[in-house]
């Protein structure tokens, strides 16, 4: 299996920086005080398409052969990888085919096709996604490119963490969620290379813990009927990206929704900032005192704020 290192994340970076944001890194005094520690929040949430995913897909799309590039890209995915991979392929000029669930929340919908994708609607199952997927490839000829547990992907999502070491210098933490992995196996690229005495502490919800199982167990668990307002964290992790995390990430923690709500309420009050209940999830493990920050200097990459402001959770 090909694993990426920190050459690919620089490979990856050369290309992502001319169109991806150089996103800001906030902090709060009130938060820091709050948790007695120095926090630095990599804001995702101000990423094109609203999320850190923006990097690996466009990574991975500036990083196909003319040839390929041509047939196009195509994926499945309901959320903030299918907006990624259509806005990286409409800069390339090329055709991207998404395959969403039916279900898919009609914002997310708008967001694909308002990007030039071309979408397959299927039912909301995994095996109807993976069998429309193929369908499409075999009719196209399209470069699949998975949300997370792809090279390129993981390569481009390291740029991240990267970016936090260079602006805000040494951590002694640093933090994201993990859901597939694909932006916690790159930011443990970057950070165990660049910082190699500073801890990856991954947090994940306790209704979505197969990350945490499969970490703790070293065998991996499959993740089965989820349930977390996290839902950019549902999915199970790559085979890929467990190979890294288990190499190179020091600790997952779990929390609970109660502490998730509250952390992503406290980011909205006191920073100023909107951020989906995902990138909460790093904030609720410290509230929750399953990180020990005190003291410390802290990194977090807040990965996205794409959410329905009709529902809010508070």
């Amino acid at each position: 299996m090909n694993i990426p290192n920190y050459t690919d994340v620089e490979q990856a970076h050369k290309i992502v920086q001319k169109y991806a944001h150089r996103t800001p890194v906030l902090s709060s005094v009130s938060i820091n005080s709050i948790v007695g520690a120095e926090l630095f929040f990599k804001c995702e949430n101000l990423q094109k398409v609203g999320a850190f995913k923006f990097r690996g897909a466009c990574n991975a799309v500036f990083s196909l052969s003319e040839e390929d590039a041509q047939k196009g890209v195509a994926t499945h995915s309901s959320g903030n990888h299918a907006a990624a991979l259509a806005l990286a392929a409409h800069m390339r000029g090329i055709a991207a085919h998404i395959v969403m669930p039916e279900n898919s929340p009609g914002i997310k919908k708008k967001a694909v096709a308002g990007y030039g994708a071309k979408i397959t609607f299927c039912k909301p199952t995994l095996q109807a996604r993976e069998r429309t997927l193929a369908k499409v490839i075999e009719e196209t000829g399209a470069t699949e490119i998975h949300p997370y547990s792809n090279f390129n992907v993981i390569a481009g999502q390291g740029t991240a963490a990267k970016e936090l070491i260079e602006d805000k210098g040494d951590f002694d933490v640093i933090m994201a969620p993990v859901g597939g992995g694909g932006l916690l196996s790159g930011t443990a690229i970057s950070t165990k290379h660049l910082l190699p005495a500073c801890k990856v502490i991954a947090a994940e919800p306790v209704g979505a813990d197969d990350a945490y199982r499969s970490f703790h167990s070293g065998k991996f668990v499959p993740s089965e009927n989820p349930k977390t307002i996290a839902d950019g964290l549902l999915t199970s992790l790559g085979e890929r990206n467990f190979a890294i995390i288990l190499d190179k990430v020091d600790d997952i923690v779990t929390v609970s929704e109660e502490s998730i709500v509250e952390a992503m309420r406290m980011i909205w009050e006191r920073m100023k900032i909107i951020i989906e209940p995902s990138s909460a999830v790093p904030l609720a493990a410290i509230l929750e005192k399953k990180v020990d920050v005190q003291g410390k200097k802290v990194g977090i990459i807040l990965s996205g704020g794409n959410l329905d402001l009709g529902k809010l959770p508070f």
